[in-house]
């Protein structure tokens, strides 16, 4: 009988899903929330009825859920997606044991104008819909098995607020974190590495405490550092430290001899594991991330990491993730990051705003080097709504705070404070600068401020003449690197954007023989009469260029750090060149689905060592059309072109050429390309004529993923004839069925004008290929999708989904 009693009384503290709490607990709060549209301030109360809304899992966008439609042209700029007003509701219950404790609500991002209220009572306000926040719950809450309700309103009505898509909602992950009176603060443990060497680093932590107590303390602190495996490197134990006011900062000094260094090419990672004590007991634990490594960027030289020169080879991104939109999900990020990875990208640029810490931690772990940007506009507006309504009362806070959050991921480099910010053209621009900048010196001075700047001239940037930036970033305007080193004498200089090209997937027009550029006005626009632009790398905006003249005035200019260009994935809204029906980005290396352009090609012969050989365009044409081959190669010093086994040539790269290329008179059957290397066979590759299309090909990126309710598998699909070559124009309307444990979260086929929904069981294929995202249940088993097409052979894929 005195075990059954016992077993009762650990259920009773153990109400929906916490354990009694340790010394700092941390609980995912991302479950069972209920989601309504209907605006009704009473939804703020523990009275309030709504059994009628719908029950969801967090992080959650509401816009990527609905329709394209000229009705949400006002957010053209942003996807053409509806946006509006929600409200979120959470009812959970907290354990006797708890009340003693201090207990917080952590929101890592809401989009926008979210509003926060428990069992009634008001918390705050938070405008942005990028920053990272939290609120105290402990004085409000109800303890044992009365319930609790969190209500969260967000209001994203008001628009244009941005020039991308935002998404909607709660987007971002929310945690519970229960703690000691006496605490580690949010983001309170910031290692730094004053001396790093091979044979020695030094190691600086700062610990920021919180004291709840209401009267003074003494507290110990230990400081111990683990490497991969979690094995002890160092510790450092302090005693006896006076806490005498509601905060207390304090600094401990630890080194590793002969220290594993972080590189792009071996991410290595140690931990800080924090620890606070009184009387011997341990009342706080906190873990924070360390990677040690050094860096320079000289005037002359451009960048180096540990000693090594070395060029930053990296992309812009902005947050959305396709047919997924703003929701984070990890999976969906490591995919991207393991595509540009294989491409040679080793930079993220977060354009323009805080991104989500989880792609940061990714960024730790594979090796990239991040421009971290906190802001797109200041004071002065980009869009009618905008965060520039909400600078003066909120920018010093949420910088404050963006830096804190971020200021341990080893991958960021750099702080840029702004992007083609339009106080640079007048003297505002000297005084926010430098006020921006104090405040990111003032929190870690240990990286350079930069901001990305559009005017090279300097008597026409403001910015610049603050003199308050470490490292100038420039966007475009390639053609003015030759005069930087005179114009802009002893600075240091990174390509903060370039390229700005455009290309749909599998699209090709015959090239020119100059560069294409967009028109500035889209109502006069030339159109491709199906809203595509050329696959060939020859269409540019109008305020930019193609990739490769973009990359090789930053290869030839040894004082530039090196590149983010713009973009890595092409994304929802800026749909330039072209008005509706157009709804993405046509910027992007890769296209929305995740399948590489063909320019893709290019910059993994140039930023990789391994052999390359792509050949271009697809080999169905009309007969005796004159089609305009193009190959991009590495490793090998020439490549011969063959046509159904007869040599059309051999040719080679010149010193600033980053493809060969030639005309050919089309005729059915093969072109073959053959790269050699002091005349040895590289590379070979060919494209043959397709025939007609006979049936779908299934593959998936994974066909093993983790039953955790969140674990995705994309799944290609490719129109092919019966020989199993991809019908390059093939658009039938695939329909996919799903059975087991998992469901379908997204459909995509990467084309920018494509107005079928991305939360569909169908799509239809563009230029061949279209893609079906699988999410994992929390059941392990098996999840079976069909693909079907009418007049095609229908294919099955299986999933495998574990613990």
């Amino acid at each position: 009988m005195k075990k059954f009693f016992y077993i009762l009384l650990l259920i009773a503290i153990s109400i929906d899903g916490f354990a009694q709490p340790k010394s700092r607990e941390t609980i995912n709060f991302n479950k069972s929330w209920k989601f309504s549209f209907e605006n009704n301030e009473k939804a703020i109360t523990n009275q309030f009825n709504d059994a009628n809304w719908r029950v969801l899992n967090l992080p959650h966008d509401w816009s990527i859920e609905g329709q394209f439609s000229e009705q949400h042209l006002s957010t053209t700029q942003g996807g053409a997606l509806p946006t509006g007003l929600a409200w979120y509701r959470k009812s959970f219950s907290m354990p006797m044991t708890a009340q003693n404790k201090v207990v917080w609500i952590e929101f890592d991002g809401v989009y926008r104008n979210s509003e926060v209220w428990i069992n009634g009572h008001y918390l705050g306000k938070r405008p942005s819909g990028y920053t990272s926040f939290r609120y105290g719950l402990s004085k409000f809450l109800k303890f044992g098995k009365e319930k609790n309700i969190i209500a969260v309103k967000v209001d994203n009505s008001e628009q244009p607020n941005s020039r991308w898509y935002t998404g909607s909602g709660i987007y971002r992950n929310v945690r519970l974190v229960i703690t000691s009176q006496i605490a580690i603060d949010k983001w309170g443990v910031f290692a730094t590495t004053p001396k790093v060497s091979q044979e020695e680093a030094e190691i600086k932590v700062e610990v920021n405490l919180l004291n709840r107590a209401k009267k003074n303390q003494v507290v110990d602190i230990q400081n111990i550092i683990v490497d991969s495996g979690g094995k002890v490197i160092v510790s450092e134990h302090t005693k006896n430290l006076s806490l005498k006011d509601s905060t207390g900062k304090y600094f401990q000094l630890l080194k590793i001899k002969k220290p594993q260094l972080w590189s792009i090419e071996k991410p290595y990672l140690y931990k800080v594991i924090t620890k606070v004590f009184q009387q011997n007991h341990e009342i706080d634990v906190y873990e924070s991330t360390l990677g040690i490594r050094f860096f320079n960027i000289e005037t002359e030289k451009g960048f180096s990491l540990n000693g090594k020169p070395t060029k930053i080879q990296g992309v812009c991104m902005h947050h959305d993730l396709g047919a997924l939109g703003a929701a984070v999900n990890v999976r969906a990020m490591e995919r991207q990051l393991e595509i540009l990875k294989a491409m040679g990208c080793n930079g993220i640029r977060t354009a323009h705003n805080p991104p989500a810490p989880e792609i940061l931690d990714l960024c730790d772990k594979m090796g990239f080097i991040v421009m971290d940007e906190a802001f797109d506009m200041w004071k002065k507006r980009k869009s009618k709504k905008d965060y520039s309504s909400d600078w003066t009362a909120w920018h010093q806070k949420d910088l404050e705070d963006f830096i804190k959050r971020d200021r341990n991921h080893p991958s960021i480099f750099m702080w840029s404070i702004g992007n083609e910010i339009r106080e640079q053209f007048d003297s505002t621009g000297i005084t926010i600068t430098k006020e921006l900048a104090q405040i990111v010196k003032k929190l870690d001075n240990t990286r350079l401020v930069t901001s990305a700047l559009t005017e090279n001239v300097p008597d026409k940037n403001f910015i610049f003449q603050s003199g308050a930036l470490d490292l100038l970033g420039f966007n475009y305007k390639h053609e003015g690197y030759t005069d930087f080193l005179k114009n802009f004498p002893n600075q240091k200089f990174i390509a903060s954007e370039t390229a700005s090209a455009l290309e749909s997937r599998g699209r090709y027009e015959m090239p020119q023989e100059n560069i294409q550029f967009s028109s500035r006005d889209v109502k006069t626009q030339t159109r491709n009469a199906d809203w595509t632009t050329s696959a060939y790398d020859n269409v540019a905006a109008y305020w930019g260029t193609t990739h490769e003249e973009a990359w090789k005035a930053v290869k030839n200019a040894h004082f530039i750090s090196g590149t983010y260009v713009w973009t890595g994935f092409d994304y929802l809204g800026e749909p330039h060149p072209y008005p509706w029906p157009a709804r993405s980005s046509y910027f992007g290396i890769i296209d929305l689905a995740g399948f590489p352009k063909d320019v893709y090609y290019m910059y993994q012969s140039e930023w990789t060592e391994k052999p390359v050989l792509h050949l271009l365009p697809h080999w169905n044409w009309e007969k005796g059309k004159t089609v305009e081959v193009w190959a991009y190669y590495s490793q090998a010093d020439e490549v011969e072109l063959f046509l159904n086994d007869k040599s059309l040539g051999i040719r080679k790269k010149g010193v600033n050429d980053f493809h060969v290329k030639w005309s050919v008179n089309y005729e059915v059957g093969t072109l073959k390309a053959v790269s050699r290397k002091d005349g040895k066979i590289v590379l070979t590759e060919e494209v043959k004529t397709a025939g007609k299309a006979f049936k779908i090909k299934l593959s998936a990126d994974r066909q093993s993923i983790k039953a955790n309710g969140e674990d995705l598998s994309f799944i290609k699909v490719s129109i092919v004839d019966e020989n199993g070559n991809l019908v390059p124009e093939a658009n039938h309307l695939v329909n996919f069925s799903l059975e087991g444990v998992g469901s379908i979260v997204g459909v995509d086929n990467g084309y920018q004008a494509s107005l079928e929904p991305f939360k569909a069981n169908y799509r239809r294929a563009f230029n061949g290929l279209c893609l079906a995202i699988v999410q994992a249940s929390e059941k392990v088993g098996k999840i079976t999708l069909k693909a079907s097409a009418e007049g095609l052979q229908s294919d099955t894929i299986m999933i495998e989904t574990t613990k």
